[in-house]
């Protein structure tokens, strides 16, 4: 398929408040200029999701709304065991309140608030992720982790909705980055190590439909010594100019096609194959952890599988060099939103 890559700098949205440019790129090119958007104010959906990873164990941090409603949280689980910690702030009419900032590459996001501080930290150098918080179910939380930026490719994409003129996604995903830190829950320590551990950025900006499915799957590793990564998915909008699928090796990113998976045929959690409708992505994903989140209040609610496990097959560069991966520890989920 003919993907539009955007190379001509300007704002996101126009004085109607559609997007002037359709398509993606691999730095931020487009200026999210929120005070244009045509949408009601209720219809604004704006997160920044932090996620860090091993072999062995998983953290996320989010901050974000959707206006009506807003999530802050930190969470930790073990693979192999499915340990689970986590403590969530749900947030009541926040719209603008959290001051999220208008690009995933300069703009620190801070949330304080009784039992409750995070802070995402960004600076020419990197990210640092910091929190400390307690809550009734779950032992104190405290982290500080480094993520190092050493790329400066990433998937950054402008999609429209067909059900609206005024609704769109614009998504900027930082693969690749190498954690350094610690997480301390109640007195049990989790470490995070730049040889092994990876942390990514889904900062998303948008006015979307009530009711939406989505399917993305992200990862990262070392091959041969090199940085290797992939961001997959589909139903993020409306994707004729260009798909969200790219791969990224040695600091490059490599544009892909098409991309579908099915994950709830034979189950959550049995073997799936994934491929590219040009043969540049072909893997068999075993999953090895469920971590199942559902959210339910009147008529709006959201559920997701985001299913880790690992990767084993082929990707393809731009210049046709073959990367072979072998039990990559990467995920795939499934999410459906009324929202």
């Amino acid at each position: 398929m003919e993907q539009n890559q955007i190379t001509s700098p300007g704002n996101l949205l126009g004085d109607d408040g559609c997007l002037m440019q359709r398509g993606y790129s691999t730095q931020a090119v487009l200026n999210y200029n929120r005070a244009a958007i045509k949408a009601r104010p209720w219809r604004i959906k704006e997160w920044d999701f932090y996620q860090v990873a091993n072999d062995d164990f998983c953290l996320q941090m989010t901050i974000g709304h959707v206006s009506y409603a807003g999530n802050v949280s930190v969470k930790l689980f073990e693979f192999a065991t499915g340990q689970h910690y986590e403590i969530t702030k749900m947030l009541v009419l926040p719209f603008n309140r959290l001051h999220m900032p208008a690009s995933a590459e300069q703009g620190n996001l801070t949330y304080r608030q009784k039992n409750m501080f995070i802070e995402f930290q960004v600076s020419d150098e990197g990210r640092r992720l910091i929190c400390k918080a307690t809550g009734k179910n779950s032992p104190p939380i405290s982290v500080d982790v480094e993520l190092s930026q050493p790329d400066p490719t990433s998937m950054v994409i402008a999609t429209p909705f067909d059900e609206h003129p005024a609704m769109f996604y614009y998504n900027h995903k930082i693969n690749c980055m190498p954690a350094h830190g610690t997480v301390l829950i109640g007195d049990k320590e989790y470490r995070f190590e730049p040889d092994s551990a990876f942390g990514l950025l889904d900062w998303g900006r948008g006015v979307w439909p009530f009711h939406h499915d989505w399917y993305w799957g992200n990862g990262s590793c070392y091959v041969d010594g090199k940085r290797f990564g992939f961001n997959i998915g589909h139903g993020f909008g409306n994707t004729s100019a260009a798909t969200e699928n790219m791969l990224f090796y040695d600091g490059a990113a490599h544009k892909l096609g098409e991309i579908i998976f099915d994950l709830s045929a034979g189950g959550y959690m049995s073997k799936k194959q994934v491929s590219s409708d040009n043969g540049r992505f072909e893997m068999e994903f075993t999953p090895i952890y469920d971590q199942i989140t559902a959210t339910k209040l009147l008529f709006v609610g959201n559920s997701c599988h985001q299913l880790f496990g690992t990767f084993t097959g082929t990707a393809v560069l731009d210049d046709g060099r073959i990367i072979e991966v072998k039990d990559m520890v990467a995920f795939i989920e499934h999410a459906s939103n009324n929202w």
